[in-house]
């Protein structure tokens, strides 16, 4: 589970430690795949993975040829987890015990950062969905500050993919120096890609 993780999270990953069991918000990477490798044409590019929890975004993106994949996490439960259960067929990507909010990597040291679904986490607190309370504000824009923070200036990209819409997501992603681009998803049910593109 994206963070904020919370002793109840950390309990119900521990309970699926026995069961290998996995949770995906939104599309599966079948679904997303076409997108990822348009937007990642650089399979040596490298990825942060923003609240990484016990998705198979990262192991399926890994399996497709990104072998460069940081995830971090707010659980240390789930960060064992996954560490250990990608030891030995996935070896080549890291996982860390990290808040993003407070991102513990030198400036402009990613080439991309995907989330999927931990802003929506951090939103989840009571109040006005057209009105938020600010600690949700304070979260999701210290989140996306730290991303582009940590993005390469000139060509990083930040990836979001959420049920959010527009007219609640949109101010958090427009930092300075960067053009944001919504691509609108599925058909029934809407999900919607938007990407921040670094323009320093």
């Amino acid at each position: 589970m994206p963070l904020p993780a919370t002793n109840d999270q950390d309990e119900r990953y521990a309970q699926e430690t026995a069961s290998d069991a996995s949770f995906d918000w939104f599309k599966s990477y079948a679904d997303l795949a076409p997108l990822i490798r348009d937007l990642i044409p650089d399979k040596n590019a490298k990825v942060l993975m923003l609240g990484c929890g016990n998705s198979t975004l990262s192991q399926d993106m890994y399996d497709d040829g990104y072998k460069n994949i940081v995830n971090v996490d707010y659980s240390r439960v789930v960060i064992e987890q996954m560490r250990t259960r990608h030891a030995e067929t996935r070896p080549e990507m890291e996982w860390l015990e990290m808040d993003v909010r407070n991102l513990d990597f030198a400036d402009a040291s990613f080439d991309v950062a995907i989330d999927k679904g931990t802003m929506d986490a951090m939103m989840t607190a009571k109040g006005d969905v057209w009105d938020p309370p600010q600690q949700v504000i304070d979260d999701c824009s210290a989140e996306v500050a730290e991303t582009i923070r940590v993005l390469k200036k000139s060509s990083g990209i930040f990836i979001y993919l959420t049920f959010g819409q527009p007219h609640f997501r949109r101010r958090y992603l427009q930092p300075p120096n960067t053009r944001l681009e919504i691509k609108e998803l599925g058909e029934a049910f809407h999900y919607y890609l938007y990407v921040v593109r670094m323009e320093t």
